[in-house]
């Protein structure tokens, strides 16, 4: 079993150019398929008494007492990874949207 400390992660497909080409809709129509997934338009998480909400585009994989984002933002999606499980649900994503994975 492999261990990873948190590490951030991209799903992206790039033009010729370099653009990421993910589209919002694309994301939408994909995760609706996953029935352990779940849009969000904010993602809210308390510590210490506090609690933030983030607006955007969320696909939040429900995992055992998990859930663990996937930010859709400009064209490309982020995960932070700290487990081998969220590492083997991105491969699954990326393999599944013809994308590639990349760190940062």
């Amino acid at each position: 079993m492999m261990t990873l400390m948190n590490k951030r992660y991209k799903i992206t497909r790039l033009d010729d150019a370099g653009s990421p080409t993910l589209t919002l809709e694309e994301c939408q129509q994909f995760f609706a398929t996953q029935p352990d997934v779940q849009y969000m338009d904010a993602f809210s998480v308390t510590q210490d008494g506090v609690n933030m909400k983030i607006a955007g585009h969320f696909f939040m994989w429900h995992v055992g007492n998990a859930s663990i984002p996937f930010r859709f933002y400009d064209g490309e999606l982020y995960v932070a990874i700290a487990h081998d499980a969220v590492y083997d649900k991105m491969l699954h994503i990326a393999r599944s949207l013809e994308a590639m994975y990349v760190e940062g």
